[in-house]
């Protein structure tokens, strides 16, 4: 279990907000560690921390900040990913983004006026998610425009190999886009690669089962499937896309589902 700690164990209503966050995550409470990373809750949010101090804590905020200058001056329905989902094509979209993650495309979709269903399957990224999905909401300091967003964004935890058309019947639609942005193995401690995600990768791990999730994305999704892959990386699955859109670093492999006659 990865280890969450309060980090004021002198204070009894963090300690008790800790372990009830413990326990809905299935966390391990505890007010020490000797771990390399472990979750830290303090009265402003929740973060993970390098013990030797590798990094700055990582959190997830959704109103400041890169995400908030992404919001504001990423190109809107100009942007190559906007492009890839199809906002040009498809009006106001149901997109379940199935690897979720820390949640930054997620949220660009909402800012561009879908509504977006979030799955992940890691407690950790879970955790810090849903902890900045609640933080925006509540902050009396957020803009109403941040909070409209947020309330298009919806989470669900597990592992979305899993779901089918009949598990998804009682979602508020069939998603119109299926979004993959699976964690892709970086074999090289390069510049490029912050250490941050090199030890969110450490922590959750790579998706080495994502082929099975392209699978069952072509499955549910109603009209597209959209997997973000590093420029050179090989076709999740060997599977050919319909078209592909570039960019520097990575690309965008988009499948589209032939319509039903």
């Amino acid at each position: 279990m990865f280890p969450l700690l309060p980090s004021n164990t002198s204070d009894p209503l963090l300690v008790q907000k800790t372990r009830a966050l413990a326990e809905q995550w299935c966390l391990q409470y505890c007010t020490e560690s000797s771990e390399a990373f472990y979750l830290q809750l303090t009265p402003e949010r929740l973060q993970l921390i390098s013990k030797e101090q590798l990094f700055g804590p990582i959190f997830i905020d959704f109103t400041s900040g890169a995400i908030e200058h992404r919001r504001k001056f990423g190109g809107g329905k100009g942007q190559t990913i906007a492009k890839a989902i199809g906002f040009h094509k498809i009006s106001s979209p149901l997109i379940l983004d199935a690897t979720a993650g820390m949640g930054n495309d997620a949220f660009v979709f909402a800012s561009l006026g879908a509504q977006v269903i979030l799955m992940e399957r890691s407690p950790v990224s879970a955790a810090l998610l849903c902890n900045a999905l609640e933080r925006a909401l509540s902050d009396e300091n957020s803009h109403e425009d941040i909070k409209e967003i947020i309330q298009r964004m919806t989470f669900k935890f597990g592992d979305a190999r899993r779901l089918t058309r009949e598990t998804i019947k009682d979602w508020p639609a069939q998603p119109d886009v299926v979004y993959l942005d699976p964690m892709f193995p970086h074999r090289k401690k390069s510049a490029q690669v912050k250490k941050e995600m090199l030890a969110l990768q450490k922590i959750i791990g790579d998706d080495t089962d994502s082929h099975q999730l392209l699978e069952t994305a072509l499955q549910i999704a109603k009209k597209r499937v959209v997997v973000k892959r590093p420029i050179k990386a090989p076709n999740l699955n060997q599977q050919q896309p319909t078209y592909t859109l570039k960019m520097k670093k990575h690309r965008f492999d988009i499948y589209i589902i032939p319509a039903l006659t």
